[in-house]
């Protein structure tokens, strides 16, 4: 009896231990999937997508741990690899609706970067029959369409898009996807239902100079942008110096770039346009400067205009050997920008030929 009571001690107290060391682990593996939520929220998209591929190998909430790997990955350009993340949630069990509709969206959005816009469009279809298509979605769909030359179809979906937000970022955005096919009037349809609304705060009179400056009426952009620095928009900033390059006052533009790296919380954007400005004067290195300075502090977007204009700098100081390599080197970052594979090939043609 002894014996076997002390047997029973033991193996209770192994159980114990097991599920104590069970527990440690789901702790740990829940600190790493909250960690891996706050670097996506704060934009380190390269450390979120580690943390969630570590909880998607521990099975740490998949559902969730996909779509925030999809979600890093989309962030970073690599959108064959968010669809398929976004595709291992779509087919799991007993997802709620609000989740399909949530990665359905950014699945939607994964395919346009990658031009198959019948997949985007069908991922569109199917938010709407399941009544879930809000104001993102119809211009996801709009982009869709618009990219199959389904104009009236885009239309309508534009349309739809805006009836639910009448902003004017959306009404920008919009402009912005009929610009990419060569159709601004179509574009500034939007742009000037934006503008029936009154300004109030700094941020609609620095939206109204973004829509002035798209429409190409640069004083008027130049009156709203002043308007919002008077009310305190640091964005205006970056805004108003754009207006000015676009007026070909560089010493202007110059001026605002430099204050906007001072105010500003992504000085990376200033760098840039400081190197587009020493570009227009042909002053290639003082360029080449300020693209290294803003590469460090860049975010994926922001590091993605700084790199292509290294490439530029390059291309016109005629290194194109150089140039040759940074832009092999950029489609490794960015495989999918078909710009900058249109400028491989010509690069590629010229260092072949001299």
């Amino acid at each position: 009896m002894k014996k076997q009571k002390k047997r029973w001690i033991l193996c209770a107290a192994a159980f114990t231990a097991a599920l104590v060391l069970s527990g440690c682990a789901v702790t740990e593996n829940q600190k790493t999937f909250s960690q891996a939520g706050r670097d996506l929220a704060q934009g380190s998209y390269a450390y979120a997508l580690d943390g969630y591929l570590e909880c998607i190998e521990t099975q740490t909430s998949p559902a969730l741990s996909y779509r925030g790997a999809g979600i890093c990955r989309l962030r970073m350009g690599k959108y064959a690899k968010a669809v398929k993340d976004f595709t291992a949630v779509l087919k799991m069990e007993n997802l709620s609706g609000q989740l399909k509709k949530d990665v359905l969206s950014y699945r939607a959005t994964a395919f346009l970067a990658l031009n198959k816009y019948e997949e985007a469009l069908n991922d569109c279809r199917a938010l709407q029959e399941m009544s879930r298509l809000d104001a993102d979605g119809y211009f996801l769909m709009g982009k869709a369409s618009l990219a199959l030359d389904a104009y009236q179809d885009a239309f309508s979906s534009f349309d739809q898009s805006y009836r639910k937000d009448s902003s004017y970022e959306r009404a920008i955005q919009i402009y912005e996807a009929y610009l990419a096919h060569d159709m601004e009037a179509d574009g500034t349809y939007f742009l000037e239902l934006s503008l029936l609304s009154a300004a109030k705060t700094a941020k609609d009179y620095c939206s109204r100079g973004k829509v002035y400056y798209y429409m190409a009426d640069y004083d008027s952009a130049r009156s709203e942008l002043i308007e919002a620095l008077k009310m305190g928009s640091v964005e205006a900033e970056l805004l108003l110096a754009m207006t000015y390059l676009a007026k070909d006052d560089v010493a202007n533009a110059k001026a605002m770039y430099t204050q906007y790296i001072t105010l500003g919380d992504n000085p990376a954007s200033g760098y840039n346009g400081l190197a587009i400005c020493d570009m227009r004067q042909k002053h290639y290195d003082e360029a080449l400067e300020k693209i290294q300075a803003g590469i460090p502090l860049a975010t994926t977007a922001e590091l993605s205009g700084l790199l292509y204009n290294e490439i530029v700098v390059y291309e016109r100081k005629l290194d194109f050997e150089t140039a040759y390599s940074k832009a092999r080197e950029y489609l490794e970052l960015f495989p999918e920008d078909t710009q900058a594979q249109r400028e491989y090939v010509f690069l590629k043609s010229r260092v072949t030929t001299d």
